[in-house]
């Protein structure tokens, strides 16, 4: 509708507000009397902690107080709690220990939080922080993902390092399967540790109301609605009116920012200790080992074949790496929730999956712009290039006669969900021809005659997104004719703003303009999940949709009197109300400014034009495409360079086509960022975190990120009424395996047949070495 509504590239609205630097993140939010909190961290791995002395600290000027575990035990702080019943390999319950907020006497990880000094300023604090003196017995500790099981224990309750075991498909299918393949190929690959690496670190402010008896959390999360439930129910067990949550402009989340960490509890208990307004706000330096990590994953994947190349099994074992602490489902949610895009795009007949969850002297793991569905598709995409090298089948035609035709749509995989649209072929075959994969071995003859390597890469993401909880929207007029939107998600750069004016727009025809949109603050929102799992378009889109139905419908009634006509007769588009037949309409401004006045609405109506809804999907929505990447390598350095990269993307319909690509351009940064060059690392011995900063922890730049070819191939959903799939994490999913398989696929002609992530400039010159013969 009109030139805001849904399909057109229109500019984000809060883009006006944010780049003239009037944005309110979290340290544009402070309050009279606020404090400023600093956390000591563990400087060990795995240590005991003898005795904290604090003493010094506390004269330190502008000090406070200093907390340490032992208050926080003492006035009865909870814990997060898990929900997951999962068990253990031997069938005894899953073994997860939350973590208390402050470690007392043991720490378990570089970055455990052990005491929490207060003072007047941020420097008085950080100056404070380095006289607490604490006496380590250092123990013995493990990082690796590998070396987990068996390895020194992180726990003394659980001395295997093993929290539980899943699995997913059938696993005597999968093994007759195997039994009777012509060819099998086995295949190890390694998915390194990573960290969001947001622009604006996480922070917190809390404070204590006595005459309320009632707290008020600033944080940038991703759901206050369900952090304000954590704290009220889990940590401080008081009824949720008792605490408020507040999140303003969010300087990037990716799911790493979505749930309730230990900072958060301990500002506001802090407030309520001595008084004052608590605020912390993480240093860049300090994020790393403050922040929960995601992916490391070792998996061990195998896949069947019949003699004519078709699939007839695939078969994997992970470790997956959780960290040291377990402290809510959140922590093992990438481990489960998109284990079945293991078998992507492609017909399986049978498929088998074990993920067993290791803990080790780390940070805890969850969810990161993908959560799963990157490790996923890296390990599938990867194992069928493997596959065609290994067996001499071209990997384009090797996937082509394996994918699953439109045909056979709705379609129940072996690993148990149900796809219920789209046209993965026609993907492929669009993504082919735009990146003229037919032409690609003339064009790495091209670059070998120039010295260069060159390689192409295929990937086919699909993602599980828009899972079925619920969301809420509301939407009130006012009595000018004006409206508010309210939304349950939680904007954190995605430009849900401008996406849910859209809706509003299509569905009713209001000016943008004229609408305020609010999100984040629990007290002005009545409910919401959240943003996560690229579900916000998808269900609080929806939720508008519903409650714009209900606008309408009471405006019919309205505009019927208005009018003098019957409410059968009242139809509505355009954002008018008219009479069938006739020229007579009505402004839908001009009704809900009706509907204040209590004599020009039908007798017995309620006066007001305010409306909610929520939505819950019945099923997930699955948004799929296919990315094709080519990059040069200069072998006597190792370089890698992109030369092209084609995406087509199937996401439903598209509401915004430039946020769309915005989306799409963000999450293959991240993607390939991982795949070239970021990677948290541990020292083997000590456990000691040797990426902290970015001297240390590579970031992809402007001039890293290819210029990228995006289509789009949309087949709408029927599973909601905008037929919206869900696009936040696709460029992510589908760059991970591109280009690791384009890097691969370039070294393939010296000989190189392994290489595990990051392909840094370093680790591609030493594959090369080693894949020259000895002179």
């Amino acid at each position: 509708m009109g030139q805001f509504g849904i399909g057109q590239g229109i500019k984000r609205f809060e883009d006006v507000r944010l780049l003239r630097g009037l944005g309110r993140y979290h340290e544009d939010v402070n309050v009279p009397g606020q404090t400023h909190a600093v956390f000591v961290r563990s400087t060990h791995a795995h240590a005991r902690v003898r005795s904290i002395d604090t003493s010094a600290a506390l004269r330190a000027p502008g000090v406070i107080a200093v907390f340490t575990g032992a208050d926080a035990a003492k006035d009865g702080l909870g814990t997060m709690k898990m929900t997951l019943k999962r068990k253990r390999p031997d069938g005894a319950p899953m073994f997860a220990s939350p973590h208390h907020g402050l470690s007392q006497h043991r720490v378990r990880y570089v970055g455990d939080p052990i005491a929490m000094v207060i003072a007047a300023t941020r420097a008085e604090a950080e100056d404070a922080a380095e006289r607490v003196q604490v006496d380590y017995e250092p123990l013995p500790s493990v990082t690796s993902t590998a070396d987990a099981v068996g390895g020194a224990p992180v726990w003394d309750e659980c001395p295997d390092n093993v929290s539980n075991l899943h699995e997913v498909g059938d696993r005597a299918a999968t093994d007759a399967a195997f039994a009777g393949a012509a060819r099998v190929v086995r295949r190890r690959y390694v998915i390194t540790r990573v960290h969001a690496q947001y622009l604006e670190p996480r922070g917190a402010l809390g404070v204590y109301e006595p005459g309320e008896d009632r707290y008020t959390l600033h944080a940038d999360v991703q759901y206050p609605h369900r952090v304000r439930t954590a704290l009220a129910t889990n940590i401080f067990r008081i009824p949720e009116h008792q605490i408020r949550v507040v999140a303003g402009d969010i300087g990037g989340g990716f799911g790493t920012k979505g749930w309730q960490y230990p900072e958060h509890r301990l500002v506001l208990w802090a407030a309520r200790k001595i008084a004052r307004p608590v605020k912390w706000t993480c240093e860049r330096r300090e994020a790393v080992p403050a922040d929960e990590h995601a992916r490391d994953n070792v998996t061990d994947a195998e896949l069947a074949l019949a003699a004519d190349g078709r699939f007839l099994a695939l078969r994997v074992r992970t470790l997956a790496n959780v960290g040291a602490y377990v402290s809510s489902d959140r922590n093992l949610l990438a481990t489960f929730s998109n284990v079945p895009t293991l078998v992507g795009t492609y017909v399986f007949p049978a498929a088998h999956v074990a993920v067993t969850c290791v803990m080790t002297n780390t940070n805890s793991t969850a969810p990161y712009r993908g959560a799963g569905r990157p490790e996923s598709t890296y390990v599938i995409e990867r194992l069928i290039d493997d596959t065609a090298r290994e067996l001499g089948i071209d990997r384009a035609d090797l996937r082509r006669r394996n994918l699953i035709p439109p045909s056979a749509m709705p379609y129940r995989t072996p690993l148990g969900v149900t796809y219920d649209c789209g046209d993965f072929v026609k993907n492929f075959d669009d993504a082919a021809k735009l990146a003229d994969v037919a032409g690609f071995e003339a064009r790495r003859t091209s670059a070998l005659a120039r010295g260069r390597l060159r390689g192409l890469g295929i990937s086919n993401p699909i993602e599980r997104a828009a899972g079925p909880q619920p969301e809420f929207a509301e939407i009130r007029f006012q009595p000018s004719g004006s409206a508010t939107l309210l939304m349950g998600t939680k904007n954190q750069g995605q430009g849900h703003e401008t996406i849910f004016k859209q809706i509003l727009h299509e569905r009713l025809g209001l000016d943008p303009h004229d609408v305020r949109y609010i999100d984040g603050d629990t007290e002005r929102v009545a409910f919401g999940i959240g943003s996560m799992g690229s579900r916000s378009t998808v269900i609080g889109g929806t939720a508008l949709w519903v409650a714009a139905d209900k606008v309408v419908a009471k405006g019919k009634k309205i505009a019927a009197r208005l009018l003098e006509a019957s409410d059968a007769d009242i139809t509505f588009a355009d954002g008018k109300f008219g009479v069938v037949g006739t020229d007579r309409s009505v402004a839908i401004k001009d009704v809900a400014r009706a509907a204040f006045q209590p004599a020009r609405i039908p007798k017995g109506m309620e006066p007001g034009l305010f409306e909610t809804g929520t939505f819950v999907p019945t099923s997930d929505t699955w948004p799929n495409g296919c990315h094709i990447c080519e990059v040069e390598i200069d072998p006597d350095t190792g370089a890698v360079a992109f030369v092209n990269y084609v995406i087509v993307d199937d996401v439903g319909t598209v509401i915004n086509p430039v946020t769309l690509e915005g989306q799409i351009y963000g999450g293959v940064a991240q993607g390939l960022g991982q795949a070239l060059m970021e990677e948290v690392v541990y020292d083997d011995e000590s456990g000691q975190l040797l990426t902290a900063s970015f001297m240390d922890y590579a970031m992809p730049r402007a001039d890293t990120v290819p210029n990228l070819v995006v289509e789009t191939n949309p087949v709408p959903t029927k599973l909601n009424p905008l037929g919206a799939k869900g696009a936040g994490e696709a460029g992510t999913v589908g760059a991970l395996p591109a280009v690791m398989n384009a890097v691969v696929d370039a070294l393939a002609p010296l000989g190189v047949r392994e290489l595990d992530m990051p392909a840094s400039s370093a680790r591609v010159w030493q594959a090369i070495q080693a894949a020259r013969p000895a002179s």
